[in-house]
């Protein structure tokens, strides 16, 4: 049995309950490998966002006893996130080699602290205006659902904290038991795209037929060499009619996106095969291993050996 996890949740004033709960919910059903404990800056109960407060059971100290902190959003004061002398010392408590995880607005607790610069970040797409102007030295993109630099995770609005959690389990012990826990949890175990797909846009016209039983056909039929004209065949659309609204609806192109899936199939069998990455390359759609790689490497920045070497061995 894998040792135990220790994630500290830190709820700040005003803090999102739907968020705060995200990570007991998720980690907590990874079968026992995450010990899961929330507190505050001075372990007294916090405002919400809703009309309650809520009692965590720790104070601060538990922060320096975490394998992992996660800061969930918390509601903009006077449209400032300045950090108060009780969150610094709070957060002075994390030890240096500690994995840190925010949601949504998290992120400018964690930019505020000067944890982010210098590093590639996210948070909600309607905030990042306001982000960039106050933290400069930080390489916030916008367009993610999250992202990992480091030791440090920041992640994009409300279900995005569902995401990095699964990414979590992912890294730690490997695909099998992330979608395990995203069965038992009822969310999807991968979301493709990113933020731009909930930005607001024009709605798509009412009756107007949709793209996704198409998408639902391509992944059935990844190792064929699928083009655009493929996909408008299948979906009965002119080829810029069946572009415009697959990006209305994905936020992607729909090459992109095929990518991203093509990608996301090899990064399962790399963990859960032994077969060689031209074989995989085959399988997903890929013409060559060489494409294989230089896909992955775009998307993680690891080569497929060194992607299997580490989720290999944590799923073992």
């Amino acid at each position: 049995m894998a040792e135990v996890q220790r994630v500290v949740v830190l709820a700040l004033d005003g803090v999102y309950p739907f968020e705060l709960g995200i990570p007991s919910r998720i980690l907590g059903a990874a079968d026992g490998r995450y010990e899961v404990l929330t507190c505050t800056v001075d372990g007294r109960p916090v405002r919400t966002n809703a009309d309650f407060t809520v009692t965590a059971e720790h104070g601060p100290e538990v922060l320096a006893t975490a394998d992992t902190v996660v800061i969930p959003p918390v509601t903009p004061s006077a449209g400032t996130f300045d950090l108060t002398d009780e969150v610094s010392a709070a957060l002075a408590r994390i030890r240096p080699d500690t994995r840190i995880v925010s949601i949504c607005t998290g992120a400018f607790v964690l930019a505020a602290a000067g944890l982010l610069d210098g590093r590639r970040a996210t948070t909600h797409w309607q905030l990042a205006d306001v982000f960039r102007r106050r933290y400069p030295r930080v390489e916030l993109d916008a367009d993610v659902l999250f992202v990992e630099d480091g030791r440090i995770l920041t992640s994009a609005g409300a279900a995005s904290g569902v995401d990095v959690c699964l990414h979590l389990v992912r890294s730690d012990h490997g695909s099998e038991l992330a979608n395990t826990v995203a069965r038992r949890c009822v969310v999807p175990p991968f979301r493709d795209g990113g933020q731009a797909q909930y930005i607001e846009q024009p709605v798509p016209v009412a009756g107007s037929t949709g793209t996704a039983a198409t998408r639902a056909w391509a992944l059935e039929r990844l190792d064929d060499p699928l083009a655009l004209a493929d996909l408008a065949a299948h979906a009965r659309m002119s080829l810029r009619t069946f572009a415009r609204r697959f990006h209305d609806e994905v936020g992607l192109s729909p090459g992109r996106w095929l990518i991203q899936q093509r990608v996301a199939r090899a990064r399962h069998l790399l963990e859960s095969s032994d077969l060689s990455v031209d074989q995989i390359a085959g399988r997903v759609g890929f013409a060559t291993g060489a494409s294989l790689r230089q896909h992955l490497h775009a998307a993680i920045g690891v080569s497929p050996q060194a992607y299997r070497r580490t989720f290999q061995t944590a799923a073992r």
